[in-house]
């Protein structure tokens, strides 16, 4: 059974968000109108909380890191425009997340910042969260980021907490394993160009397609550190939150307009 109401993979580039495209909204034209469709699945589903995994948020060291903050807020600005998110955290759904991690001894963080509770407990939103929640309905979030240093298989098992944790949970949960992949496509780029940005690509679209995220974890780390994906580690966890036998994927678009890799897919019961 599939606890979660709605679950996807997404991109998080700045200029998706329409506000940020600038004078050029046909660069990730493909990637928008996919997110659109999400967006709307998403609203459908109507969920109380969304879980965002993201890659760019505070990140600790060896340890799942949690939002515990009464709220969030942050901007992201791109070509002289600027775009605000502000949002509830789901609190009650991010203790139990922890506890649930912790019981397994799962290395797992709860954060805060500011105070204990109170107008002054805000946590900064990054774009790996504030781009995929344009599109989303106006509802409290909880914040995940994985850890580089915890094995793949330490992904998967926190995967399976969340599932866990969701189906003992009265409310509606939906679940963003928010994801942008190899970052190395283009010479001028901040990462140079490596050959295996196009070929990791296309191996992650080909295990989407054939639903086997959980192959991803084989990928070597040459080859991961060639390609300079960074979406591995989120959709490890949704494998483990949503297994092979309950999910099914709908692909909806890859694009590489930039020097990363952008993917669009909804993920729902089998």
């Amino acid at each position: 059974m599939n606890p979660f109401v709605f679950a996807c993979i997404t991109p998080h580039g700045g200029e998706i968000i329409p506000e940020l495209a600038g004078k050029r909204p046909e660069r990730m034209k493909i990637t928008r109108n996919s997110m659109e469709q999400i967006g709307e699945k998403m609203k459908e589903a109507n969920p109380d909380t969304i879980i965002v995994l993201t890659p760019h948020g505070t990140r600790i060291d060896g340890m799942f890191a949690i939002t515990n903050s009464e709220k969030m807020h942050g901007s992201v600005e791109e070509n002289g425009a600027s775009y605000t998110v502000t949002r509830k955290v789901d609190r009650d759904l991010a203790m139990e997340i922890t506890k649930a991690a912790k019981l397994l001894e799962i290395p797992t963080a709860s954060v805060n910042f500011g105070s204990a509770a109170g107008p002054a407990s805000v946590l900064p939103l990054d774009w790996g969260v504030i781009v995929p929640l344009a599109f989303m309905p106006e509802t409290e979030i909880v914040v995940i980021n994985p850890s580089r240093e915890l094995s793949f298989e330490q992904h998967i098992q926190f995967g399976k907490v969340i599932r866990q944790v969701t189906q003992n949970s009265e409310k509606r949960i939906a679940l963003i394993a928010s994801c942008d992949w190899s970052h190395a496509h283009d010479e001028k780029g901040p990462y140079g160009f490596d050959p295996a940005a196009k070929e990791l690509d296309e191996d992650v679209v080909t295990l989407i397609e054939a639903n086997e995220l959980e192959k991803m974890a084989d990928f070597e780390p040459a080859y991961i550190e060639a390609a300079k994906p960074d979406g591995i580690w989120q959709a490890l966890v949704l494998a483990g939150a949503m297994p092979k036998e309950y999910r099914k994927i709908r692909f909806l678009s890859y694009e590489a307009p930039t020097y990363f890799g952008l993917i669009c897919a909804e993920v729902g019961s089998n």
